[in-house]
């Protein structure tokens, strides 16, 4: 990332529709909701420091102990966190890929190796990937399916990285914070192959999920206790707030919504993926909540001026203008947006 920016800024310009942020199309769900005033309700005290509960029942939904959990201020807190922990002297990101892990780094002033991602590969990561751990790397940050191309990296390259990670002693956090909105997630579910790979860090977070971006909730699962002291040590207190724990339990409790999400993106990624290719722009394979796609430049401020908010990727490392991420929302929503396109492109 060449310059430190998101999708979801609202606040900047005003928008009728905010396609910019890759959330859960129903919203937040009405007991999380309630869950959330609940905590602001009882905020004259101070959150549980060790988020027990939540940690809890975490660990009961993915079948592993609570000290095997680190919840977190979103999982932005995780990533900086993690990369205080390692302490990395030389670190490996695929490009182009999501901000927080450069960043992160940067400001431990380590050095940085891009795995270059190509276009004419479909934005795939290779088994030539592998070859890039042998260079003296202790630490290495994977998105699957990757942000902002929603490239799924098949199971089978991803298992074979974990074991090279493992014999060259490189802690790999692995980001599946959308892989809820595959259309078969257990096929990116990688819990089982932790005990076997201490040093693998799985990154989730409630954000993207259950639409709660304004909350701050992640988690991190990794069986390296060494690890997880370590980066407990390096936290702000208090950093998960009370509400952020209460919606964070009631949202463990939204199967149904999940996979009515679930089932929605999936309907709507098909007909707007067909929608932005009558309209002439190239749009990549994306498995997740999102659509990736090549159009005009200057695309993104013709859309703000229509009060539709895109995110335009031309600050992302690897890639150049006229690149473009849209989330898939709800059909009224994405009939708008294409309305829009169809008259700015």
């Amino acid at each position: 990332m060449r310059n430190h920016q998101h999708g979801g800024d609202i606040y900047s310009t005003p928008c009728r529709f905010d396609f910019s942020a890759n959330l859960n199309p129903l919203g937040i769900p009405e007991a999380v909701k309630q869950a959330a005033c609940e905590g602001v309700r009882l905020s004259a005290n101070y959150p549980d420091v060790n988020c027990r509960a939540l940690r809890r029942e975490l660990a009961r939904r993915e079948g592993v102990s609570p000290e095997q959990i680190i919840c977190g201020n979103g999982a932005a807190e995780l990533i900086f966190l993690a990369v205080q922990a390692v302490k990395p002297k030389r670190a490996l990101l695929a490009s182009p890929g999501f901000a927080e892990y450069e960043q992160a780094l940067e400001t431990a002033g380590c050095e940085i190796l891009y795995y270059p991602l190509r276009e004419e590969q479909g934005f795939a990561l290779k088994e030539d990937y592998l070859d890039w751990l042998d260079m003296e790397i202790d630490m290495a940050f994977l998105c699957n399916p990757n942000n902002p191309t929603g490239v799924r990296t098949e199971r089978g390259l991803l298992e074979q990285i974990f074991g090279k990670c493992k014999r060259r002693d490189v802690c790999l956090v692995l980001d599946v914070c959308f892989m809820e909105f595959l259309d078969v997630p257990e096929e990116s579910n990688f819990i089982g192959n932790l005990k076997e790979n201490p040093q693998l860090f799985l990154l989730k977070a409630f954000t993207k999920t259950y639409a709660m971006a304004g909350l701050r909730l992640g988690y991190g699962i990794c069986f390296d206790r060494d690890l997880l002291e370590r980066m407990e040590k390096m936290r702000q207190p208090w950093s998960v707030s009370l509400p952020a724990q209460m919606a964070g339990l009631a949202a463990l409790g939204e199967d149904a919504y999940v996979e009515q999400a679930r089932k929605l993106i999936r309907k709507e990624r098909a007909w707007l993926r067909e929608q932005l290719r009558e309209c002439g722009f190239h749009v990549y394979e994306s498995e997740a909540n999102f659509l990736f796609f090549g159009g005009t430049p200057g695309l993104a401020e013709k859309c703000r001026e229509q009060g539709i908010l895109i995110r335009d990727c031309a600050n992302y490392r690897g890639l150049s203008e006229g690149y473009y991420r849209i989330a898939v929302r709800t059909h009224e929503e994405n009939r708008e947006l294409i309305r829009v396109l169809k008259m700015v492109r």
